[in-house]
């Protein structure tokens, strides 16, 4: 792993980029949750979760709830569950359905086995002791409970990963460009079965593949733009290297009626 991956990969987990810039409000993560509306098959995550909390009575905490779309789809569907987002930003999760509680992830302000069930959806990649939350998720859920996280393939997402490189590439004068930044690196769906199942005796992972097909590189560029965040880390002007992108993908377009992306995610449902 080169220094500029490590540097990458820590920046993803610092807490004042995550409270101040990355996270302060909605905007870059509905810019990256937006982006699905062109997924096919689509899934209905909010749903999928809701599924699988059939089973689940009382006590549900979405730690690193985010702007709150999977509270308030069990609060709108479970109104019999009591349902606590948490997030370590108080910006994101003041649009957030009450009770909601800022806290880290590490530290966790609940008892012991205080939850029926613990929500850990696209969020894990961003603490920066996994291992250490995860225990602490663990600890905070009641015997029987379940722990659902989710997260991305290492393949995710890869066709926005060569055309970053090849317009940073572009803008440097060079034939390949320093990668993007990727979230999910640090805890995708490849490594989450191994940190999970150390706390868990019984882990199962449900794929989600997809392709998105877009005729208007708007939601590409969107998306791409939301890592503003993480522009110190990407080696290379970034609102630059966003301009060529849309370029390159605008070409694309004309030349093949759509841009494709190929797209792998995943939730992870644990036991003890």
């Amino acid at each position: 792993m080169t220094s500029s991956t490590v540097r990458r990969r820590a920046a993803v987990a610092d807490r004042a980029v995550l409270v101040n810039s990355a996270y302060a409000d909605d905007r870059h993560l509905l810019a990256r949750q937006s982006i699905y509306r062109w997924q096919q098959p689509r899934y209905d995550l909010p749903g999928l979760i809701t599924a699988e909390l059939a089973a689940t009575s009382g006590t549900v905490l979405d730690i690193g709830c985010g702007n709150g779309k999977f509270v308030s789809r069990l609060n709108r569907d479970r109104a019999d569950l009591r349902v606590v987002g948490v997030d370590i930003s108080a910006g994101i999760l003041a649009e957030v359905e009450k009770p909601v509680l800022v806290a880290d992830a590490e530290a966790l302000p609940f008892a012991d086995g205080s939850a029926d069930a613990v929500l850990a959806l696209h969020m894990l990649y961003h603490v920066g002791d996994i291992e250490a939350a995860i225990k602490d998720l663990a600890r905070v859920l009641r015997p029987g409970g379940v722990l659902l996280a989710s997260t991305n393939s290492d393949t995710d997402k890869r066709e926005l990963d060569q055309l970053w490189a090849r317009a940073a590439g572009d803008i440097l004068g060079i034939p390949h460009g320093p990668e993007r930044v990727s979230l999910s690196s640090r805890f995708s769906l490849e490594k989450a079965p191994d940190y999970l199942g150390a706390a868990f005796g019984r882990v199962q992972v449900r794929e989600l593949p997809g392709v998105i097909e877009l005729t208007d590189p708007a939601p590409l560029v969107a998306h791409l733009a939301s890592y503003e965040a993480w522009a110190e880390q990407s080696g290379v002007p970034f609102r630059e290297t966003v301009e060529r992108a849309h370029q390159i993908a605008t070409g694309i377009i004309a030349d093949q009626g759509s841009f494709k992306i190929t797209c792998l995610g995943g939730i992870v449902a644990c036991r003890r």
